[in-house]
């Protein structure tokens, strides 16, 4: 099959999106690690007097935890159908959620998460609609950098909180210098790659050309042409800045739900948390999601526990449980609902 273009639908990157068999049996074997370094964590901390208090949790709020991930997430899918549609690519937005759900179920079990989590969904997406890959994966890295925006504005409003409220020990006043430095510096990223994108441009095709000698599997013209294709997406997809506000408000809005499951766990064990103290400490922890275990599992509990309890009267204990109730209801339960959601995408194609 090909597209309009000449372009098979499934050559180059939308293949390679699919995951084989040395692939899952990284991913297996990353969480095996990751599940190790969870359990000698709490066992450092206490597991016997974190269960006890995991046993008196309440589950309604719990529950209140699970469904607000849900509506985060299917806020943020909300966003990415507006960010298609400008793309001229219309999705009924229930097919989109399920296509989203299993997204997240790719970030979450992808050592260093939207590495493998955006190609798949762009390859879904070239199956689901008649958009090609380019513009498919165009509509996923413009829908995630909006996100991103909200997720450093929080992060802001959380240091601010703090600083005003509160003196910051060593440790926490320089993780909270390094979220404003990423702050400043991925949208600066982001800002150079897109001015500049003729030399991107060159720099990848003077990278691909020796390899292009010396296989014919890879082609500089088709690489090239991948390349403008992907910067002509985007361009289209920005051209309606009013459309655009509108994705940030469902992004505004997932940012919103995905924090809050921090404020419940809180709840759930009869230990409130600030609304505006959760606002820095999730942003802080999803940074530890970037170490190379899936969903950045042990980082973010750790540093969860180090942060609550270290800005916090609770101690560490309670801070584990905390963690615990948190990555429960936000992360495995996402990893539930999007591991059924990615077995009904690849039955579904």
């Amino acid at each position: 099959m090909t597209r309009d273009d000449g372009s098979a639908a499934t050559d180059g990157g939308s293949t390679r999106a699919l995951p084989g068999r040395e692939a899952a049996v990284k991913i297996v074997a990353g969480f095996a690690v990751a599940v190790v370094l969870v359990y000698l964590l709490g066992a450092v901390i206490g597991w016997e007097d974190t269960l006890a208090r995991l046993r008196d949790a309440d589950l309604r709020w719990f529950v209140a935890a699970c469904l607000s991930t849900a509506v985060g997430l299917a806020a943020w899918a909300k966003a990415w159908q507006v960010v298609l549609a400008e793309a001229g690519t219309g999705v009924r937005y229930r097919k989109l959620l399920t296509t989203y759900f299993a997204a997240t179920f790719a970030n979450y079990v992808t050592p260093l998460g939207q590495a493998g989590g955006e190609p798949f969904i762009a390859f879904v997406l070239s199956r689901d609609t008649d958009a090609n890959y380019e513009e498919s994966l165009a509509s996923v890295v413009t829908a995630d950098l909006l996100n991103l925006l909200p997720f450093f504005n929080f992060a802001v409003v959380g240091v601010g909180f703090l600083l005003f409220r509160t003196s910051l020990g060593d440790g926490v006043q320089n993780l909270a210098i390094g979220l404003g430095l990423l702050g400043v510096g991925i949208p600066a990223i982001v800002v150079v790659g897109w001015h500049y994108r003729n030399a991107i441009e060159r720099v990848v095709v003077g990278a691909v050309t020796p390899v292009a000698r010396l296989t014919h599997r890879v082609s500089v013209e088709s690489v090239r042409a991948r390349i403008e294709r992907f910067y002509g997406s985007v361009d289209e997809i920005a051209a309606d800045r009013s459309r655009l506000l509108y994705a940030l408000l469902f992004s505004y809005t997932g940012w919103v739900f995905f924090t809050l499951p921090l404020y419940f766990a809180g709840l759930s064990l009869d230990l409130p948390l600030s609304l505006l103290l959760v606002l820095f400490v999730v942003p802080a922890s999803t940074v530890a999601g970037m170490v190379p275990t899936p969903g950045g599992l042990a980082a973010v509990e750790g540093a969860l526990t180090w942060l609550v309890a270290a800005l916090t009267a609770v101690t560490a204990t309670q801070a584990f449980a905390i963690a615990t109730v948190y990555r429960l209801t936000s992360y495995w339960f996402a990893l539930a609902i999007g591991g059924a959601a990615a077995l009904w995408v690849i039955y579904r194609a």
